[in-house]
């Protein structure tokens, strides 16, 4: 059959013209092979508004540091300041390292249109397999520097320097835990170098440092185990005798490290903590858990943050600060200490004045903000301020002395973003000021007092370089000295 036969069929069988016509739409008409699309200039995101004629949002980037460190290739998750010599400075990342650097802003004036070198690092910490999420100097010389990992592992390094904080050596490492939530050092000048850190399965550790001791450099002191979930947060009392911890089961516990108020016959008759606060007490239960933690700076009352917005002042047993050693009690790190408490291991003993007052019981149960208190300080005396910073971006502050009025609640502090640290300037004529930081990426400088000093909401200054917004952005923490230079740590 010829072609034109073959055409003829089909012209004359129309179910078969039918197909071959929608065969022929779905192919692509030759002519259309060569046609040129133009193709679109670049436009940036969300141009709807330039279509409809409105202004483009431009991002003006600020930044009114003196000095910065970039070492860090991620999340700088922790800072530490050296108790002494306060240019030190020490953090930890995501990017499964630490630095110690020198914080003074070069002398040397940077050209107009330079960009502007960062600092280099004294000493680079490296070991730690996962991020280093927890780190601090030991008091009260800054002998040691330790870091914390967040798979667990703590490692020590020694000031080689003559205390200056200028080279540091390895001296070793523990894993007892799978996951450290915080360390913090104890301020009490007879047990120097020792730290308490706080686990995610919710034990609490106090080790005490020296590198003189060949066979044990990182030694236990204490180790507690009452709390039932992740250990949140902590905080020595001010003589660094009691050590206060939370936790996500919304319990408080006082630990009695080294058997102060045990020598004082101010044990807990049951044998545990000193004191023991837990949720099964409805006055004191806090829905989603405790995240900090703050105590008093003349050590009577203890204040805990709650996911809830909420705040519970605590009375904290008094031990007298007239004491003598005994029972080889002030030796270093304590560990010649006869004293035993349950609930932890070798605890030390001196005889000690005594106030139980209201040791354990609930003072006061606040409520001025709506979301979780993620931070707490308390201004130094003769101040009787307390601030609370929470996620909703309110910072609240108390006056401890009148009954906890609330006396300013500061809205919108960091621009709706959550507040992450607040912490009053302890230096003299300094005691009123109040600094913080939080997720907008930005540190402001706060003046707490009444009268003229509430106009804007008190605030005295605020400082950009940080990217805000949350994840990838914000302020992570500070560390600010005597008050005169603040060094911030960046999430992104």
């Amino acid at each position: 059959m010829s072609a034109t036969d073959h055409k003829m069929d089909v012209d004359e069988d129309p179910e078969l013209q039918q197909q071959e016509e929608e065969e022929e739409e779905s192919m692509i008409n030759p002519d259309e092979g060569d046609e040129i699309i133009p193709e679109d200039q670049d436009a940036p995101m969300d141009s709807d508004d330039e279509a409809d004629g409105g202004p483009i949002e431009e991002i003006q980037l600020q930044n009114d540091s003196s000095a910065h460190f970039d070492g860090h290739s991620d999340s700088i998750f922790c800072i530490a300041q050296h108790p002494i010599h306060t240019e030190i400075v020490a953090t930890g990342g995501g990017d499964n390292v630490a630095y110690i650097f020198d914080c003074t802003p070069s002398s040397i004036p940077t050209p107009a249109q330079t960009e502007r070198e960062g600092i280099q690092p004294i000493f680079k910490i490296e070991g730690h397999p996962e991020s280093v999420n927890a780190i601090t100097f030991t008091k009260p010389a800054g002998e040691y520097l330790l870091t914390a990992g967040i798979n667990g592992e703590l490692r020590a390094y020694r000031d080689t320097s003559n205390g200056q904080g200028r080279t540091w050596a390895f001296v070793a490492e523990a894993r007892e835990v799978e996951e450290i939530n915080f360390l913090i050092p104890c301020p009490n000048p007879q047990h120097p170098n020792v730290v308490a850190l706080g686990a995610k399965d919710g034990s609490v550790w106090v080790y005490t440092v020296d590198a003189s001791d060949a066979g044990s450099p990182l030694t236990i002191i204490q180790t507690f185990y009452l709390h039932t979930d992740s250990a949140t947060a902590g905080a020595w009392t001010p003589d660094g005798k009691l050590l206060c911890t939370v936790s996500e089961e919304s319990s408080l516990y006082v630990w009695d490290v080294f058997g102060d108020a045990a020598a004082a016959g101010l044990s807990n008759q049951s044998g545990q903590a000193l004191v023991g606060l837990t949720a099964e007490d409805q006055r004191f239960a806090a829905e989603g858990g405790l995240y900090s933690v703050a105590v008093a700076p003349n050590g009577t009352f203890v204040a805990v943050g709650g996911a809830d917005g909420s705040i519970k002042i605590v009375g904290l047993p008094r031990i007298g600060a007239d004491s003598a050693p005994a029972n080889g009690a002030g030796q270093r790190g304590g560990r010649q200490a006869g004293a035993r408490q349950a609930g932890g291991r070798q605890a030390g003993g001196r005889p000690a004045a005594t106030s139980a007052g209201q040791a354990g019981q609930i003072l006061a149960s606040l409520q001025a903000q709506d979301e979780s208190i993620e931070t707490i300080a308390f201004a130094a005396a003769p101040a009787t301020m307390m601030a609370a910073g929470s996620v909703d971006g309110y910072i609240t502050l108390f006056d401890t002395a009148h009954n906890f009025t609330v006396r300013r609640k500061l809205e919108e502090a960091h621009e709706g973003e959550a507040v992450i640290k607040v912490e009053f300037v302890h230096a003299p004529r300094m005691g009123h000021l109040l600094t913080s930081c939080g997720n907008d990426g930005v540190i402001r400088r706060w003046d707490v007092r009444g009268g003229t000093a509430a106009a804007n909401g008190g605030l005295l200054g605020e400082w950009r370089g940080h990217r805000g917004g949350g994840e990838g952005g914000g302020i992570l923490g500070f560390v600010q000295g005597g008050g005169t230079r603040v060094i911030t740590a960046g999430d992104e």
